[in-house]
Order: C-alpha cells, then sequence, then structure tokens
C-alpha cells in the first residue's frame, strides 16, 4: 500500500471539523429560513432543522452545534451528525460524498451504490468473510483531486445491520441503533480497513431474477452519477460550479470510474452462493 494512501489528510481533517459543541443554532442562513425538516448549505456553512428536534450548524474552522429540542430523541443525534452533516462537511471541503458502501481487495475499493433498503451495508459486509474487508458502509467519500484517478476515504460510520442481515452475513451484533429503528450496529465479519484507496470500480445494485454483471456505458454513466444521491445535491451547492463546470466534471468522472450494474434476487436461500460469485469476480476469478 502507498505512504500516499495512509498519509491522505482527508479523514483527520474531517473528524476534526465535525467535532461538537451543544447550544443554540441559528433558523435563517443566509437570508433564508430553514424550517423543521429542512436544510441549507451556503458558502462555508451548512444549517438542518430535522422534522424530530435537533437543529444542527456546522461553519467551516468552528465545528457543529447542536441544539436538541425538549422532544429530540438522543439516540438520533449520531445518525444526523454521520449523515447529512458530515457528507455536507467533506462537500464543503472538497470531497465528493457518494451514497455507497465499499469493500478492498489487493488495496483497491469496489463500491456498491444502489437507493436506500437496495442491500448495500448487508453485501459489503457478507462479502468481509470471501477476504473483501469493508472500507465504508452507506457515504463513500471520494477525492476528486487527481485529473487521472478517484481516491476512497475510508468509512466514518459504524456499519448499521438489520437482524436478518447479521444472521445472513455473520456480522457481530451490537446495540440497537434507536429503539424506533430495526437496524443494529454491527462488526463487519472481514474487519475493516483505514486508509484511503483507489477506486477500482463502482457497481449499482438492483434485484433481478438471475446474477449478472453488466458494463453501464454512454450517458447511462452520467446518469447514474447524478442518480438518487442527496449528497450530490450538497456537493454541487458547496462547488457553486456553472451547469457547464458540473457537467465536465460529472463527465470525467464517469470516463475514468468503471461502471457495472450488478442484479441479484434477493433470495435468503441463494444469499451464500451470490456472494461467494461476486466475491470471485471482483478478485478476477471468473
Amino acid at each position: 500500500m502507498s505512504e500516499a494512501a495512509h498519509s491522505h489528510p482527508g479523514p483527520a481533517l474531517l473528524a476534526h471539523e465535525a467535532r461538537v459543541t451543544y447550544g443554540p443554532v441559528p433558523r435563517v442562513l443566509d437570508g433564508h429560513p430553514v424550517v423543521p425538516g429542512t436544510q441549507r448549505l451556503s458558502g462555508d456553512q451548512f444549517l438542518f432543522h430535522t422534522g424530530s428536534g435537533y437543529g444542527l450548524f456546522y461553519r467551516k474552522g468552528a465545528g457543529v452545534t447542536v441544539e436538541r429540542g425538549p422532544q429530540a430523541d438522543p439516540a438520533e443525534e449520531a445518525l444526523w451528525l454521520n449523515g447529512s452533516v458530515y457528507a455536507a462537511i467533506a462537500a464543503i471541503h472538497g470531497y465528493l460524498p457518494f451514497h455507497a458502501s465499499a469493500v478492498v481487495w489487493q488495496d483497491q475499493a469496489y463500491a456498491i451504490s444502489g437507493p436506500s433498503g437496495a442491500g448495500k451495508s448487508t453485501l459489503a459486509a457478507a462479502l468481509g468473510r470471501h477476504g473483501l474487508p469493508l472500507l465504508c458502509d452507506d457515504t463513500l467519500v471520494l477525492d476528486l483531486s487527481d485529473p487521472g484517478g478517484v481516491l476512497c476515504l475510508p468509512g466514518h460510520k459504524r456499519l448499521k445491520l438489520t437482524r436478518e442481515a447479521i444472521d445472513l452475513t455473520g456480522a457481530v451484533a451490537q446495540e440497537q441503533v434507536d429503539p424506533a429503528i430495526e437496524k443494529f450496529y454491527a462488526a463487519p465479519p472481514g474487519g475493516a480497513v483505514t486508509a484511503a484507496l483507489p477506486l477500482a470500480g463502482l457497481w449499482f445494485l438492483e434485484d433481478g431474477q438471475d446474477l449478472s454483471f453488466e458494463p453501464i456505458e454512454g450517458a447511462a454513466r452520467l446518469e447514474r452519477l447524478n442518480d438518487d444521491h442527496y449528497t450530490i445535491d450538497l456537493f454541487n451547492a458547496a462547488r457553486a460550479e456553472s451547469l457547464a463546470d458540473r457537467f465536465a466534471r460529472t463527465a470525467r468522472l464517469a470516463a475514468i470510474i468503471p461502471m457495472q450494474r450488478l442484479t441479484r434476487p434477493r433470495d435468503p436461500a441463494q444469499f451464500e452462493g451470490i456472494t461467494a460469485r461476486i466475491a470471485a469476480r471482483i478478485k478476477g476469478e471468473t
């Protein structure tokens, strides 16, 4: 593994910027009211008022201020901080947060994307039993500064799985995420990698009757990079690019990131066999 991978400044910077203090937060950002259930990123600031009583305000260099309303559930706090707030911090510092989980093979990252509930975390955890440790769960932070490639930063979130997924993957269950959420924090069965690594492939997870791997070509590659990712909106807001510059950036990424459509049945009885075949594909054994 290269020295650059070990010494990437991103994880330490983002951890420092995500430090938390408690107190009142603004209701307005850049002249725009931010009502409960909405958020706004402007310049080097991000304001989010949840619909459950939390106010979260980030300003570059000053960390995050958290305001808990009287009805706010303390168990939710880490979810907000590690989700939208961390994604906004990454975007403000020039990193692209992408809705994906990722595993590692031979010092390269393989990312698995798809909408919420598609099974990204379950598959990524299960691949650990086949020698592919976890790099991140749910949010993949990308460094786009190298014109010739993309670096993936190690994950900041703990792995979260349903009870069924824990049974399927062999992950070790820990505490429940929240009494109202049927998910548990879990230790990945293959361990985790904490270095920044190059992105070798991006797979989009879909349901189907059979396991198949289909390259994504042409304009569909650009569409996939903007598909169902609120994190892309945060990055675009932070960059304040023209439409032409935004298109040029997306086109560059589409040209250099290998992409495939990964279709598989959601059948627990087939899960282990399918996971083994996916692992073999990543390793180049098939």
